[in-house]
C-alpha cells in the first residue's frame, strides 16, 4: 500500500511533465527543486555540511548560491528523466545536447574488450541512456534498483526506451564482464558510498576518506580494458554538453595495493569534474560515513 501511495502522485506529475513542452518542464523541474529544498530540510543541511568541508576556503553566500543551483539542477534532472525516452531522433540529439569527444569512443573499443564509462553524479548523468545509443554505441549502465519497486520499473523502462540498458549492482561483476565481453560499453557511477561489508575502499575524496567500490579498477587491471570519463553537463538555454575524453589503462600489476591506489585515482578524475562546478554535483548523498 506504501509503494502505491507513493506511486500514484508520483505518476500524475509524470503524465503532466510529459504532455508539456521541454522548456515549460524543465521551467516546473527548477521551481520543484527549489520547493524540494524547503521541504527537505535534512537534505538542505547535509547539503551544506558536505559543501562546507569540501570547499572550507569559500564563504557562506556562495555556498548558499551553489545550494541554490544543485536543487535547481537536481529538479530539471527529475523532469529531463520523466521524459528521457521522448528524445527519439538524432535531430533532438543534437537540438538539445552537444557531444564533445565523440571519435574517442571508436578508439576504445578497437581492441575488442569494450570499454568502461567512468563517471558521477555530475550535472544529468541519465543522459548517457539516450546519447551513446543515437551515437551507435550499445550502452549498459550499472544502477541500484529503487526501493518502490513500481516507480524502479518505471525508470528502468525510460533508460531502456531510450537506448541503454540497465545492468543490476547485485548482479555484480559477472554481467559487467559479460557486457564487455559483448564489446559493450558499461558506465558506472564511481561516487556513491559503497561500505566496507560490501567490499569498498576507503580513498580520498575532497581531502576525506570515502568508501569506494573498486570494481572498475579490478576488472580495468585483470582484463586491459580502457576506461573514458565521460560527464553530461547542463548549459544555459536548456542544453547539456557531453564531454567524452580519451580512452586510457591502468598500468602496474594487479594487487589489493595497485587496486585501492587506482581506485583512488578514479576518484581524483570525478573530484575533479565537481570542482569545475560544484552546484552539478548530488551534495546530498551521504558520501562520506564511518
Amino acid at each position: 500500500m506504501r509503494n502505491w501511495l507513493e506511486y500514484i502522485p508520483f505518476i500524475m506529475i509524470a503524465k503532466l511533465v510529459r504532455a508539456l513542452p521541454r522548456r515549460t518542464a524543465l521551467a516546473l523541474g527548477r521551481r520543484l527543486g527549489t520547493l524540494g529544498r524547503h521541504l527537505q530540510p535534512r537534505l538542505n543541511r547535509r547539503a551544506r555540511e558536505n559543501l562546507r568541508h569540501a570547499f572550507p576556503e569559500k564563504p557562506d553566500a556562495e555556498i548558499e548560491t551553489i545550494l541554490r543551483r544543485m536543487f535547481r539542477y537536481l529538479g530539471m534532472g527529475f523532469i529531463e528523466m520523466l521524459r528521457l525516452d521522448l528524445a527519439k531522433e538524432v535531430t533532438d540529439l543534437e537540438r538539445d545536447c552537444t557531444v564533445i569527444g565523440a571519435d574517442h569512443l571508436r578508439t576504445a573499443l578497437a581492441d575488442g574488450h569494450g570499454c568502461i564509462l567512468l563517471t558521477g553524479h555530475v550535472g544529468f548523468w541519465e543522459a548517457g541512456n539516450f546519447i551513446f545509443s543515437k551515437l551507435g554505441y550499445p550502452l549498459g549502465v550499472v544502477a541500484k534498483p529503487m526501493r518502490n519497486p513500481l516507480t524502479d520499473r518505471y525508470f528502468l523502462r525510460m533508460r531502456e526506451t531510450a537506448g541503454g540498458y540497465i545492468i543490476s549492482s547485485r548482479q555484480g561483476a559477472r554481467r559487467i564482464l559479460k557486457a564487455l565481453q559483448q564489446n559493450h560499453f558499461v558506465g558506472i557511477l564511481l561516487d556513491q558510498h559503497i561500505g566496507r561489508r560490501h567490499h569498498g575502499v576507503s580513498v580520498p575524496f575532497f581531502g576525506r576518506p570515502a568508501w569506494t567500490t573498486p570494481i572498475i579498477a579490478e576488472i580495468a587491471m585483470k582484463y586491459r580494458v580502457p576506461i573514458i570519463p565521460a560527464f553530461a553537463w547542463w548549459e544555459d538555454g536548456d542544453r547539456y554538453r557531453v564531454e567524452i575524453s580519451p580512452p586510457f589503462r591502468l598500468e602496474g600489476e594487479y594487487s589489493p595495493e595497485a587496486v585501492v591506489a587506482n581506485t583512488a585515482l578514479l576518484t581524483r578524475i570525478i573530484e575533479d569534474a565537481v570542482r569545475r562546478d560544484p552546484a552539478q554535483w548530488f551534495w546530498v548523498h551521504r558520501r562520506w560515513r564511518d
